[in-house]
């Protein structure tokens, strides 16, 4: 039995990860569950799965639920409560789902008590990736990938030793504005962005595989989590999202793991890992797939990519800013202050704005967060 704690459960990951645990009664429980501020839903979560700890990082959410709360579950709130439930005594694995860099230092205080880390905040790693992994070296923990991408480079790696490897190649769907013209995202909606043609996943989420930040930030997640070098890590435009991503080999062999998207898949492969276990979810049906079809990325239409890549070479501090820049620029999008096209305009120049800092501990990171998110509102509201 391996009891698992999720932080950010009311999420996209967090939900998905409860219908693996609740299809594995035998093989899983629940010690803790952590979200924002949806109070109903968490409500709903904790009378189903019963955690010992819950938590609203929210207060007055958290006081709602307190209020109407009678069962036995301690009801938590706040920074303290959520880093009570990323170090819960009980629990095995942590599967950090929590959005953007507020991931972080639940994720370290995870890693420092011991747990092992299903990761599926990839801004853990971009904005603090040579801490987070010397840490989880340090205290002897392992970092599984949940992002479909990671854990296909995990399987295809099993077995394999890095001076194996010539290059990752990290696919991308294309998102939903695969083929238009710099002009054409001109006038593009948030209802359009939010379209998605293969994947079901949370706003923000989906508006950075719209400008390819995502796949950005994918390149800087696979650095660390594999150490690997950037010149081996390869973005390939792969519009039917069936090949999550491949391994080229010194000798020419490449290796790919296929599978519907479905994130339930990786989430399992995470909590059970190294083993496989039987999952009633849809199958492939090589007889109904009619190609399998692969480009190279517009970057010059979507300029977001190689911002990630520039900012992940210099290092230091800039993943940071760039992360953190990204962060402001989509929500200010999303609230329809700024539209689709300035969101890499602001990430861009906040960026260029930025002296690196080369090995920053964690006060440095913060403060390069800090500084990235003011400076950033401040291009939004002049871009406005």
């Amino acid at each position: 039995m391996r009891h698992i704690a999720i932080l950010g459960s009311t999420g996209s990951i967090g939900r998905q990860a409860l219908d693996v645990i609740a299809a594995n009664p035998n093989r899983f429980a629940v010690s803790a569950l952590a979200a924002l501020q949806k109070d109903q839903l968490l409500e709903t979560q904790i009378e189903k799965f019963h955690p010992d700890v819950a938590v609203l990082v929210d207060k007055q959410a958290a006081d709602r639920l307190a209020r109407r709360y009678q069962g036995t579950t301690k009801i938590l709130a706040g920074e303290e409560g959520l880093l009570e439930a990323a170090t819960y005594h009980k629990a095995d694995t942590v599967l950090t789902a929590i959005v953007g860099f507020a991931g972080l230092k639940p994720t370290m205080a995870a890693i420092r008590a011991g747990k092992t880390i299903a990761l599926a905040n990839k801004e853990t790693l971009v904005s603090a990736g040579e801490i987070v992994t010397a840490a989880a070296k340090a205290n002897h923990v392992s970092i599984l990938p949940v992002d479909s991408e990671h854990s296909a480079i995990l399987q295809c790696l099993q077995g394999e030793e890095n001076k194996s490897i010539r290059r990752l190649l990290v696919t991308a769907s294309g998102g939903p504005f695969r083929g238009f013209t710099t002009e054409q995202l001109e006038n593009v909606s948030v209802e359009d962005c939010l379209c998605h043609p293969t994947w079901t996943m949370g706003r923000k989420i989906t508006v950075d595989s719209a400008t390819l930040a995502n796949k950005g930030l994918e390149v800087m997640e696979a650095k660390w989590l594999f150490d690997i070098d950037y010149d081996q890590i390869e973005v390939v435009v792969h519009p039917q999202s069936m090949i999550h991503s491949m391994v080229e080999f010194v000798d020419g062999a490449v290796m790919a793991q296929l599978g519907r998207p479905d994130m339930r898949v990786p989430i399992q492969y995470a909590l059970t890992y190294p083993e496989r276990i039987t999952a009633d979810f849809p199958k492939m049906d090589f007889k109904t797939l009619s190609a399998l079809t692969f480009e190279s990325p517009d970057k010059n239409t979507f300029p977001a990519l190689a911002l990630a890549y520039q900012a992940g070479r210099v290092g230091g501090t800039l993943p940071c800013v760039f992360n953190a820049a990204n962060e402001v620029a989509v929500y200010a999008f999303l609230q329809e202050k700024i539209g689709f096209s300035k969101i890499t305009a602001v990430v861009k120049e906040t960026m260029h704005s930025h002296s690196a800092m080369q090995h920053p501990d964690i006060e440095a990171i913060c403060t390069a967060d800090f500084w990235a998110r003011h400076k950033a509102r401040e291009l939004v509201k002049m871009m406005k």
